[in-house]
């Protein structure tokens, strides 16, 4: 039974860069099968130890998830397209108190007003509506000021990073000029700029299992504008916990997912992903990059939700996973079902506070927000100037590079040979035991990945290079190019 198998762009490098593909199978099992038995590194990415579906990859048989049905027994028939959706990274309606609007509003909202759907109620509703962006980034820029204009009354922003030079090409809440200065004062000067009628309440700080019911209760709805799994399943269980609706998005390369988790209308996040991928599988915006225009498509769909949940019209996407593909500009709809056994929304919930979120994404130190302040680990880091020291002193030195190629095109160590990080388990054949190996990426995560790789297959004499190319641009070689 021939069936066509749609791979997702996180896993198409590992798929020969398909997208899609005709495989033969009478079942979701069989099709899967002959999909690893072509592609084997495909296997670590979609079972796990025991070969069962990983808990962060959901298989669709057309719009069906599999879990609610025969799973990997289903059956396929001819025609059937069995569609891969791995975690990245109906109606609802809020009670809001009605309030008046000042002649400025009524002519800054006029376009809203002679709209049936929307008219003098449902702006008032809009204008006492409280809505909390996480994140002014990529998904925060644009429903952010989306929201700003169509005259939300109160936007609570949380962010605490600053603005770098890359975020400029997708995150239009920020300037060329501000760049070195906080995201949260910028996006607030933004936002005020916009629509000086909204009230704008910031938060420079990180999302914690310790701030976050404090920061949300007052909320009436939370966007997801986060970029970490720690931080995604923060909100989605303070949101259950709290009784609030969680709009989410998630983008990578030229690819977007977007969906409304109401645990008192439909699923959470965790009924679509009871568990997080492990730190290094899935790779983030940061590794594997994001079309600037993509954040903009995912982030008004988010905006747009929270609009319609506020005023109380049209189907949300509560019970619905819509997934974006910009290369084949195609959208595609997922139906989504409550988990009865889900363990904070199901029946007989087991988390009923919040947890360690970073120790339940199984991060380790190297591994946390690129922002946040760490202390290197001399006994398997290595410092620019130290590498260099090292490197003159032992022309044999062997560094690896273990970024993507895409990276290594951009600027590379002169010296350094390239063995990207999803590749490194099947090349450690090049690598020589007895040398001593300096392992590199962008930033320094990559390269603390690879190390364990290494020193589970017996490498001893080898570190990380702490802060990646990036240091050694600002420390040794200001002529590459920093990205």
């Amino acid at each position: 039974m021939s069936v066509e198998v749609q791979i997702p762009v996180a896993l198409a490098k590992h798929a020969g860069n398909q997208e899609s593909l005709m495989l033969n199978g009478n079942s979701v099992r069989e099709a899967l099968d002959s999909l690893m038995k072509t592609y084997p590194t495909l296997k670590t990415h979609l079972l796990n130890e025991k070969g069962e579906l990983r808990h962060f990859v959901n298989i669709y048989v057309n719009d069906q998830d599999i879990r609610h049905g025969e799973q990997m027994k289903t059956p396929l028939k001819a025609g059937d397209v069995l569609i891969i959706v791995p975690s990245i990274a109906g109606g609802s309606t809020i009670k809001t108190e009605s309030t008046e609007l000042s002649p400025k509003e009524i002519q800054r909202y006029s376009r809203h007003l002679i709209m049936p759907e929307v008219g003098l109620e449902g702006q008032k509703k809009l204008k006492a509506a409280k809505i909390l962006c996480v994140g002014a980034g990529g998904l925060g820029s644009p429903l952010a000021m989306y929201l700003a204009a169509a005259g939300v009354g109160t936007l609570g922003i949380v962010e605490f990073d600053v603005v770098d030079y890359s975020n400029l090409q997708r995150q239009l809440l920020h300037d060329t000029d501000r760049v070195g200065k906080p995201k949260l004062q910028s996006a607030m000067d933004r936002l005020r700029a916009i629509n000086p009628e909204v009230k704008l309440v910031g938060y420079e700080t990180r999302l914690t299992s310790d701030n976050v019911l404090d920061i949300m209760k007052n909320y009436d709805i939370v966007i997801d504008g986060t970029d970490n799994f720690p931080t995604r399943y923060l909100v989605n269980d303070a949101c259950v916990l709290l009784k609030k609706p969680n709009i989410y998005g998630s983008i990578f390369r030229f690819e977007g997912q977007a969906s409304v988790f109401d645990s008192l209308k439909g699923p959470c996040y965790r009924c679509l992903y009871p568990e997080p991928p492990p730190p290094g599988l899935v790779p983030s915006c940061a590794e594997g990059g994001v079309l600037g225009i993509l954040p903009g498509i995912i982030g008004t769909i988010q905006a747009t939700e929270a609009i319609k949940i506020i005023i109380g019209k049209g189907e949300t996407l509560v019970g619905r996973l819509l997934l974006f593909n910009a290369l084949k500009m195609q959208f595609r709809e997922m139906k989504l079902r409550k988990d009865d056994s889900c363990p904070i929304c199901g029946k007989n919930p087991t988390i009923t506070k919040l947890i360690d979120y970073e120790k339940f994404c199984g991060l380790t130190r190297g591994e946390t927000s690129q922002v946040e302040e760490k202390k290197m680990d001399s006994s398997v880091e290595i410092t620019a100037t130290e590498l260099k020291e090292l490197w003159d002193k032992n022309k044999k030195l062997k560094v690896v590079d273990v970024r993507n190629p895409e990276e290594y095109e951009i600027c590379r160590i002169e010296g350094a040979s390239l063995i990207p990080l999803s590749e490194i388990g099947s090349r450690l054949g090049e690598l020589n035991k007895n040398d001593q190996i300096v392992l590199h990426c962008h930033h320094g995560m990559r390269s603390l990945r690879a190390l364990e790789v290494l020193k589970k297959a017996g490498f001893q004499n080898v570190k990380s290079l702490s802060g990646g190319i990036d240091a050694w641009s600002i420390e040794i070689d200001p002529s590459i190019p920093r990205y």
